[in-house]
Parts: structure tokens; C-alpha cells; sequence
């Protein structure tokens, strides 16, 4: 199995991301054999991958990682880097490799501190004499400050050292760093593969790797956590009755403020799962006594963490707020679908009848402005509003039609 083959429905991306493995490596091997590297190199420092959530931009820029540390004996005898055995291909993929940096954020954004100390990072020389590469799976969450940081180490790369940049689109980039990048345009895996990969990579049953993969339209990480996690089951399937239960002005209210509750909940699980050890593990290096005492001059980073922990709460909220939404669309699309009477496949099968229910009772034009109202919903808690005045809004608006 090569370091491509987790690569869903991407093919075009695999043999791109293939040939510049094969040139990468060609120029560590001239660079220790001494002979010269050709000019047509597919090879470059700085690449962007975009695409929609789930389509696995950030598993290319990890599987492209992985075979440019790919030290299998094979590639000498012809063989393709990336064989997904070797020690560099392996410690690559599982994040461990001394040479691969992958950033992630479970914060709003990704500040001008931290992108110093990743450009600092990418001065060093790679340990294992093949290349230093810096994943940023985040970077649409660079704040402006910290995309000009950015630029200056993009345009000025240090040698042996490619950096790795995810964004859902072209757009959630600064123009000045994704002309520097080689952009590469992800798209959503079709149903059939992420529910082949979810059956031979993870022992999922295949009906129920169908009817996940079905539901989230192609979304793997999705499709992942719907098939394994019962909690992430039953909180779908409470969303997707909020189309029945937005019958008077008081019922929208409520549900509208579940919504809310049930995003907060997830939150604070998060929190309890990681915040609690974090402040720990802090306060152990930080040198507290056994009664909990701190030492001297260090409330200052004890609030600092505290302040991260708040952020990564206030995000963790939004994710989950924004999934129930993502699952809202989605059943109003089937309606749609049936509406027009296309042979559109629907993604939640499960519920025909309901479907079948609302179509009958509404008219296109209906449904068509309950998905502008989920979508301004959405637009709206990217601007920061009020959470439940933004769900109330929207509730009021699937009532109303």
C-alpha cells in the first residue's frame, strides 16, 4: 500500500503529487551523488492544496510529506517514493518524522507569535538530509499579520525546506503568498470510494459505510466519526427533526436554543477531555508544589493558557453549531431533489417518508429559501453574531418558508 492510496477519488492530485516526489527525490540523490538536476524539475518549495471539507487536503499534503521522506531501498532499483512502508514514509504519516512539522489550530486563528516561531522552525536544516517540511493545515485561519510573516519565509525559502498549505479555496489565501504556492484543487471523493476506503481501511461494516458515506456526501472524516461514534449519531438524528418541530413561534425558539445547548455541550466535553490534563501538564513544568502553589511570575502564563482554552471552546462551539447546519442543508437539498422529481441520490434515505412528507406540503420556491436562510445562518456566525440570534433568525425563517 503507497502513501496515495488513502487519497479518495483524487487521481489527477496523486499523479501530480507523484511526479514531484520522483524529482524531489532525484535532486537529494544528485545532491549527494554530485551530478546536476535538471531544470524541468516538477519539484518546487511552497504548494497549496484547496478543495471542500472532507475531500482530504490535508491527507495529500501528509501522503506528499511522507514520500518526500520515503527511504525505501526499492527507489534505487526504480522504485516510486512514497511506499508507505519505510520508516520515513511511516513516522511521516502518524506526525513523528524530526523533519515534518504539521501545524493545526483548534483556535479561531492563527496568530503573528506562532508564525514566527514556525518561520524560525523552517530556517533548520533537515536532520535527515532529505527536506523540512511544514504542513499548515489551517491556513485560511492566518490573521493578516501572520500571512505576512508567512510571505517572507515563502519567497525567500530556506534550502531543502517545502511548505505545505490547506484552504477550502484560493480565495482564503493572501494573494501575495498563494502566487508563490503550486496550487493543486482537491475535489469531494464520490460516495462509492469514501465508502470502499471506510470498509478496507477501517473494518467498517458496508452497510453502514454506504449509509454514512451517503449521508455526509462524501465527507471521510465525517463519514468516519458517524459510523464509530454513537453520540455523533444521535445528535444528527436530533437535528435532522428540527424541520417538524418549527410549527409555531415558541416551538423555533426552542429549538433554535437546543441548537445552542447541544453545540455548548460538545464544547464542554472537548474541554473536559483536554483542558484538565493541559493545566496540569502546565502547572507540573511550571514547578508547582504539591499543594497546587505556583511559584512567582508565572500567573502570567497560567492566563494565557486559560485565555487559548476559552478560544479553543469558543471554536470547538462553532464547529459543532456549523456540522448541525451542514446536516440541515443537506435534508432540505433532499427535499428539493424530490420536489423536482430528480434522480438525484438522496443523502438521508432513512427518512423518506418525512422527506416525501415535506415535499408534498411545500413548494420549491419554499425550500429554496429555508437553504438561503440555513446558508445566511451560517454567514452570519462567521461574522461573529450572537449565536442564538443568528439560530433564532433561521428557525423563524424554516417556519415561515
Amino acid at each position: 500500500m503507497t502513501v496515495w492510496d488513502d487519497l479518495v477519488g483524487q487521481e489527477k492530485v496523486s499523479a501530480q503529487l507523484d511526479a514531484a516526489a520522483r524529482d524531489a527525490d532525484a535532486q537529494v540523490t544528485a545532491v549527494a551523488d554530485h551530478t546536476p538536476v535538471s531544470e524541468a524539475s516538477k519539484m518546487t518549495h511552497a504548494w497549496l492544496f484547496t478543495g471542500p471539507p472532507g475531500s482530504g487536503r490535508s491527507t495529500a499534503a501528509r501522503a506528499f510529506a511522507a514520500a518526500l521522506q520515503c527511504v525505501s531501498p526499492d527507489r534505487a532499483l526504480g522504485g516510486t517514493p512514497g511506499c508507505g512502508f519505510c520508516d520515513g514514509c511511516h513516522t511521516s504519516l502518524i506526525g513523528t518524522h524530526a523533519d515534518v512539522q504539521i501545524i493545526r489550530t483548534d483556535l479561531l486563528s492563527i496568530g503573528v507569535k506562532e508564525t514566527r516561531d514556525l518561520v524560525r522552525r523552517a530556517q533548520l536544516s533537515p536532520a535527515g538530509r532529505r527536506w523540512q517540511v511544514i504542513i499548515m493545515e489551517d491556513a485560511d485561519r492566518l490573521t493578516e499579520g501572520a500571512g505576512n510573516v508567512l510571505l517572507k519565509a515563502v519567497e525567500e525559502p530556506a534550502p531543502r525546506t517545502v511548505w505545505l498549505l490547506c484552504a477550502p479555496s484560493i480565495e482564503d489565501v493572501l494573494p501575495t503568498i498563494r502566487s508563490r504556492c503550486r496550487h493543486l484543487t482537491l475535489r469531494t471523493p464520490p460516495v462509492d470510494a469514501v465508502a470502499d476506503v471506510l470498509v478496507r481501511r477501517d473494518g467498517i461494516e458496508p452497510d453502514v459505510a454506504a449509509a454514512v458515506a451517503r449521508a455526509t456526501q462524501g465527507h471521510i472524516g465525517r463519514a468516519r466519526r458517524l459510523a464509530t461514534d454513537e453520540r455523533a449519531r444521535a445528535r444528527r438524528a436530533a437535528v435532522l427533526k428540527l424541520p417538524l418541530r418549527v410549527d409555531d413561534v415558541g416551538a423555533c425558539l426552542k429549538a433554535a436554543q437546543e441548537l445552542i445547548d447541544a453545540a455548548s455541550e460538545d464544547a464542554k466535553q472537548v474541554a473536559e477531555e483536554t483542558d484538565v490534563k493541559e493545566t496540569e501538564d502546565m502547572k507540573a513544568a511550571l514547578g508547582a508544589s504539591q499543594g497546587g502553589r505556583m511559584p512567582r511570575g508565572t500567573a502570567g502564563v497560567m492566563k494565557e493558557l486559560e485565555d487559548k482554552q476559552k478560544r479553543r471552546k469558543t471554536r470547538t462551539q462553532r464547529d459543532s453549531l456549523d456540522l448541525a447546519l451542514i446536516d440541515l442543508t443537506a435534508f432540505y437539498r433532499d427535499v428539493l431533489a424530490l420536489q423536482f422529481g430528480t434522480e438525484l441520490a438522496l443523502a438521508n434515505t432513512e427518512m423518506r417518508d418525512t422527506l416525501d412528507r415535506l415535499a408534498r406540503g411545500s413548494s420549491p420556491e419554499a425550500t429554496l429559501r429555508r437553504i438561503e436562510a440555513i446558508a445566511a445562518c451560517r454567514e452570519a456566525l462567521d461574522r461573529n453574531v450572537a449565536p442564538l440570534l443568528a439560530v433564532e433568525a433561521m428557525t423563524m425563517s424554516l417556519r415561515a418558508g
